[in-house]
């Protein structure tokens, strides 16, 4: 059974989710805004620190993507994307008036004071790509939460990967397909960065005609200028987009799984991007017809079917309302994408959570199209059990990130599969 202290912590999380998903159902939100909120104002925030941390080797950088809407991201990049971290320029970190760790914008000569790559990229080594995204039940969450920016850090460092964490349009401003839109959204982004980089890259080689003889210096001054201000310089030096995996945490998994399925209905056209793996923790799925574990966990630890309710209800379009909509159960028979086309998927449950066995049903289905679709099931774990920041520290946590890094490098790592089980 749980420890003592998640049932105490189920018990006021509950009362507090319950009150906040009955107050958005309630507050009758006339006028869907199509900009969107990313976050709520009383969730607890980690400031992004643009420096390696002394704690843990990482970096962050927060970054808006969609002049449109809200739509954000928070990179995650470790320090073993330096060939040799010694030759780093030593940044000044200020600690503010609350105490919390930060990294000033500005070093001692007033220029930017977080991690810049060398211009030659002599330095610079490429890692695989995690798009990350968080849980929250549709209406809350986001990337700089503390335990969302806590679990990030540890799969950059574990994995040995850059993670891109998505701040996804939050219901119920912004209702489906708002979140799943923006997942694509990203993965379009990916794509476009890396062809930018290759060409920015080319340009400052000279490999392309026109760069000499009169007027050739000014034309690639305005060249590399226009490629500084639109291309992201730790993705451009550190990304490597054609190993790149889909991390999904509990209704984030229903977004990795949707995004999974349109990189593989769009193919080739996402180039360079290639989706070679997807890692589905506790997925929130759900179904008209219940199946054994909504019957027998719905008052089960943290989520409960009454809240789950609720969230699909803040989500979901009132129109023809139905819980065997194709975001909400993947089994549905709604023109998806045959799930032999799907990529290798890990996918993760706990043994207190409802939603379980409708997991289980999906992992079982892709292994009958012959997908690499193994289940990794914790005994006496409950919903998000290794992502949430009262848990993050827990040795079934920790094995947890542990062993879908141990999966994840089968499909990332440039060694071939010497990783697999």
């Amino acid at each position: 059974m749980p420890s003592v202290k998640v049932k105490i912590y189920s018990v006021l999380s509950k009362f507090y989710l319950k009150r906040r998903l009955q107050t958005l159902l309630e507050s009758s939100i006339s006028d869907l805004n199509s900009y969107g909120v990313v976050s709520r104002p009383d969730e607890t925030v980690a400031p992004a620190v643009p420096s390696f941390s002394d704690t843990d080797g990482v970096a962050t950088k927060n970054l808006h993507i969609d002049p449109l809407t809200s739509l954000s991201l928070r990179i995650f990049l470790p320090d073993s994307a330096i060939v040799s971290p010694n030759s780093l320029p030593k940044l000044r970190v200020r600690v503010s008036s609350k105490s919390r760790v930060g990294v000033s914008n500005e070093s001692e000569n007033g220029v930017y004071g977080g991690y810049l790559p060398d211009k030659n990229r002599k330095n610079c080594k490429k890692l695989p790509v995690i798009v990350q995204f968080h849980g929250g039940g549709w209406v809350s969450g986001g990337i700089d939460t503390v335990a969302n920016d806590k679990f990030c850090r540890r799969m950059a460092k574990l994995c040995d990967a850059v993670v891109v964490s998505v701040g996804y349009r939050l219901a119920p401003e912004s209702k489906y397909p708002a979140a799943f839109e923006d997942g694509l959204k990203v993965l379009k982004w990916l794509a476009e960065q890396a062809n930018l980089a290759e060409c920015n890259q080319s340009f400052e080689n000279g490999k392309f005609s026109g760069f000499h003889g009169e007027g050739g210096g000014r034309r690639r001054q305005i060249v590399d200028g226009f490629g500084s201000l639109i291309v992201e310089p730790w993705l451009a030096a550190h990304g490597d987009p054609s190993r790149c995996v889909l991390l999904g945490v509990s209704c984030g998994a229903n977004i990795a799984n949707y995004v999974a399925q349109k990189a593989a209905e769009a193919g080739k056209l996402l180039d360079p991007v290639k989706v070679v793996a997807q890692v589905l923790m506790y997925p929130f799925f759900t179904g008209n017809i219940p199946t054994k574990s909504e019957i027998k966990l719905a008052n089960s630890y943290l989520y409960d079917k009454a809240m789950s309710m609720l969230a699909w209800k803040l989500f979901l379009p009132e129109e023809g309302f139905n819980l065997d909509h194709p975001a909400a159960n993947p089994l549905s028979t709604w023109g998806l994408v045959p799930l032999k086309y799907m990529p290798p998927t890990l996918t993760v449950v706990a043994e207190h959570d409802l939603m379980r066995d409708r997991a289980i049903a999906y992992s079982q289905e892709l292994r009958k199209v012959n997908v690499d679709a193994p289940l990794l099931d914790y005994k006496d774990a409950v919903h998000e059990f290794a992502t949430l920041d009262l848990l993050l520290g827990t040795p079934e946590a920790q094995a947890c990130s542990e062993d879908i890094a141990i999966w994840m490098k089968k499909y990332i790592s440039l060694r071939g599969h010497e990783f697999s089980y």
